[in-house]
């Protein structure tokens, strides 16, 4: 067989399925396409209350059920970070980013996100952030819904 009789055959690969979110999640996705982003209240092994953002059904640490939902700020302080240079087609942003853990102000974890700070050497672990929503139109109730964040003091 010649090299130009080469056979092919497309072949895709992909798991369709649908998945439901529960109350806890449900909630916390019903709140971003709103504008506001909640946690779970817990307690940790010692009985100190603990703010789990996002939030799980269960207690990371005990394994116990999460009380109630409560609100969060839409600020909170980089944990950690690391820069994407070359951002790939799928990322979220089609420039320059930081993938980071950002604790927001009420909670008592990190969630992980990007931050639109322009250059690596304008991030610094421990820097204020802030989020920047998509329009209210095109919210959907997905972790999407939050743009990204931004330095605090730049222009949403």
């Amino acid at each position: 067989m010649a090299e130009s009789e080469v056979l092919r055959a497309p072949h895709v690969l992909e798991y369709p399925y649908v998945r439901s979110v529960g109350p806890v999640i449900g909630a916390f996705l019903t709140g971003l396409r709103d504008g506001r982003i909640l946690g779970a209240r817990s307690h940790d092994g010692e009985g100190a209350e603990t703010v789990i953002v996002p939030p799980t059904e269960y207690d990371p640490i005990s394994g116990a059920d999460v009380g109630e939902l409560v609100e969060v700020g839409q600020s909170g302080a980089v944990t950690a970070w690391s820069w994407a240079a070359q951002p790939k087609k799928d990322q979220p942003l089609d420039r320059p980013f930081a993938w980071a853990l950002v604790q927001l102000d009420g909670a008592t974890t990190a969630m992980l996100h990007v931050v639109d700070a322009g250059s690596p050497d304008a991030m610094a672990s421990g820097m204020r952030v802030k989020v920047r929503w998509r329009p209210a139109a095109e919210r959907q109730g997905r972790m999407q819904d939050i743009e990204c964040f931004v330095p605090e003091g730049a222009n949403p």
